[in-house]
């Protein structure tokens, strides 16, 4: 079933192959969406987990074999202009989105010894601002083109728990966390959901082996969290038919088994 054939999804931090970004758009375009994803190179040289060189240009050839539409492009949410010229593109690309994921961040290690207001601001300016930014204007461009003839989504890739070495970070994607369930109640009229993902600990490339051995006895279903958990939660998030239900607005855990997930819609 493509589920999600002439949708188009803005997927946000898609620059390596081990990563949820990566995952995302594979699950999506598997549904028959097409999609217009970004990456940013600067960021995985200097503070992320390493350049995946040509990865961006590997993925769009593959996510075409899925019958899909595909663009990408390099894009820097620190820049205010950034989501509207993310946009821009996804138009000229291909059209108006009717989903976006934001998954895009800023993760650089923090505690309170080393926590200054250079850190915040960086982690704010992606998090936060460029987040908000990205989410206002797309459901502002999904009003005059779509409101009245689709169903729009938001799906935000957040974190949360007490990780004493991650303060920034931590915090920006709560403040992330806060504002969804209100952006939900704003854009229902417009028939745009507004959900959050937290995938728990996932092994997108950044685990060493000492890590996932102190994480494992932490998982119930015996196993370290993968970004295809995530996919498929975010994928749900963007099939489900809607129509008189409400999703809760608050963060959904990606390591709730498939079977279970539907306890998580209930009725409006």
């Amino acid at each position: 079933m493509l589920n999600l054939k002439g949708k188009l999804a803005v997927v946000t931090g898609v620059s390596r192959r081990s990563g949820i970004g990566t995952a995302i758009c594979r699950a999506l375009a598997m549904e028959g969406a097409d999609i217009f994803f970004t990456h940013w190179t600067p960021y995985d040289s200097e503070e992320g987990c390493g350049v995946d060189a040509d990865w961006p240009n590997m993925l769009s050839e593959e996510l075409q074999t899925h019958g899909v539409r595909v663009g990408h492009m390099e894009a820097n949410l620190s820049d205010p202009e950034g989501p509207s010229i993310i946009l821009d593109h996804t138009e000229e690309a291909i059209g108006v989105p009717t989903i976006l994921v934001n998954n895009a961040c800023h993760c650089a290690p923090s505690t309170y010894l080393d926590l200054n207001a250079s850190m915040l601001d960086r982690h704010y300016a992606v998090n936060v601002r460029g987040t908000f930014l990205l989410s206002t204007e797309f459901a502002k461009r999904f009003e005059q083109k779509h409101a009245a003839s689709a169903k729009g989504r938001i799906i935000n890739l957040v974190s949360k728990g007490p990780d004493p070495n991650n303060l920034a970070y931590t915090a920006t994607k709560g403040a992330v966390i806060t504002w969804t369930e209100p952006l939900s109640v704003g854009l229902a009229p417009l028939g745009i959901t507004v959900n959050c993902v937290d995938p728990g600990p996932t092994d997108s490339g950044w685990m060493t082996e000492e890590i996932k051995k102190t994480l494992l006895p932490r998982f119930p279903m015996g196993r370290i969290g993968r970004p295809e958990d995530a996919a498929e939660l975010v994928t749900f998030l963007a099939e489900i038919n809607l129509n008189g239900l409400l999703v809760k607005s608050f963060d959904l855990r990606a390591d709730i088994p498939a079977d279970e997930k539907e306890r998580w819609v209930e009725s409006a």
